[in-house]
């Protein structure tokens, strides 16, 4: 309690001394905190936004081609058949569920409510590709059985839902699509980046009422085993190289089929971001640096100036043990103390961040956030305030070791 009520009084009489030491310390936290929490946020923002499809899916569209090939004139519009399913399944080790989408716009009729919308005829593992969501009470997606025997069965967005049912359950209820009924067994209500919701019946059903040419324009697919940017460029090359072969087109036609690689992207994302974690650590190890060195400046001014109490105490008979404990538990007190403060700001600030962005996003049309989550280990604020501790005692105490050596009257006289 003595030494406490020594250091307390010090610390009354050098106000000034006290604040800069621990605005030192709080600024170092603080700033330390705020770049770590912004730099995880904004990584989970972004890669939040892969969620609404597999990370390691790859999509491809037809297009138009512009070189001859083997007689073929330029200009020719492609199209997908269920042979391009077969051939990569065939053909490329590294993928599984492939899926064939049929796009189509058609009215959809409840009643007296009806709207125009988007219908897909797909297969079952499109919900693992596009990783739709099914509360309890919403039904399901199509399955197997769906597909085999051509079922009339639809699975609506919450937005097409909300539009013809109202306030009425739609489960189990039947609509017209087109000229045809179907039956509804699931609600999607994952919320849809853009447009007015879209609805899915099975693939082989949609090929049957709407689509008797067999012809569609979008393949989706899982593939693994695929790590690196060099791995997944030289699976989009075979990729190009079987769809020349199954549709005619030469393999350097860049009009001819368009690929969209979500791994690679995501690969690509994930080594930004790699480089931003390490340019943000850097930047707080040297602001962590600069409060090191604001903290040990001013305790070896404390010290200097407290040459001459030291030479008193020692000439008055206090040990130098309880001379060199004093100005130890000063500095991590000050340190302590001030370093939970600015971890308190440092996190509150992240948090009102957050809390505005959510909610800017929350009111958004797409729902997506760039900054989700800021977060920061609490092993690195223990560490960080551990390494200022121990600068302010080292700081503190080699000085203050050299002060309680000397003989009192020299310590008194030392201005």
């Amino acid at each position: 309690m003595n030494v406490l009520q020594e250091i307390f009084a010090s610390l009354k009489h050098n106000k000034l001394r006290t604040i800069l030491t621990g605005l030192s310390v709080s600024w170092g936290i603080f700033i330390l905190i705020v770049l770590l929490a912004a730099g995880n946020g904004l990584q989970n923002g972004v890669t939040s936004n892969f969620s609404d499809r597999a990370t390691n899916m790859v999509q491809m569209w037809p297009g138009r081609t512009s070189m001859p090939y083997k007689g073929l004139k330029s200009g020719r519009s492609l199209s997908f058949s269920d042979k391009q399913i077969s051939d990569v399944q065939e053909n490329m080790d590294n993928t599984e569920a492939e899926s064939g989408i049929i796009d189509n716009n058609l009215v959809i009729t409840y009643k007296d409510e009806y709207g125009n919308f988007s219908i897909k005829g797909v297969e079952p593992v499109y919900n693992d590709l596009f990783n739709l969501k099914f509360e309890p009470g919403n039904g399901r997606f199509i399955n197997q059985p769906d597909l085999v025997n051509k079922n009339k069965v639809i699975v609506l967005d919450k937005k097409i839902v909300e539009t013809l049912f109202r306030s009425e359950p739609a489960i189990g209820k039947y609509i017209q699509v087109g000229k045809v009924m179907f039956k509804v067994v699931g609600i999607n209500t994952k919320k849809e980046r853009w447009g007015d919701g879209t609805a899915y019946i099975p693939f082989t059903t949609a090929q049957a009422i709407f689509n008797p040419d067999n012809k569609f324009y979008n393949i989706a697919m899982k593939v693994n085993g695929m790590e690196t940017m060099e791995v997944n460029d030289a699976f989009n090359e075979r990729l190009k190289e079987t769809m020349s072969k199954s549709m005619l087109f030469d393999s350097k036609d860049t009009q001819a089929l368009w690929l969209r690689n979500s791994q690679r992207n995501y690969i690509q994302t994930m080594k930004i971001f790699g480089g931003i974690t390490i340019f943000v650590s850097i930047i707080g190890i040297f602001t962590l640096i600069a409060g090191i060195v604001g903290v040990s400046n001013i305790m070896l001014v404390s010290v200097r100036e407290r040459t001459r109490e030291i030479g008193i105490r020692k000439a008055i008979g206090a040990p130098p043990g309880s001379i060199l404990l004093s100005i130890i538990v000063e500095s991590i007190l000050i340190t302590t103390v001030f370093g939970y403060i600015g971890m308190i700001f440092g996190v509150g600030l992240i948090e009102v961040i957050n809390m505005i962005l959510q909610q800017s996003a929350a009111q958004s049309e797409t729902g997506m956030s760039v900054f989700k989550d800021p977060s920061v280990q609490l092993s690195y604020v223990y560490i960080s305030t551990a390494i200022l501790i121990l600068s302010g005692v080292l700081a503190g105490y080699m000085p203050a070791r050299r002060a309680v050596r000397i003989k009192p009257i020299e310590a008194m006289r030392e201005e």
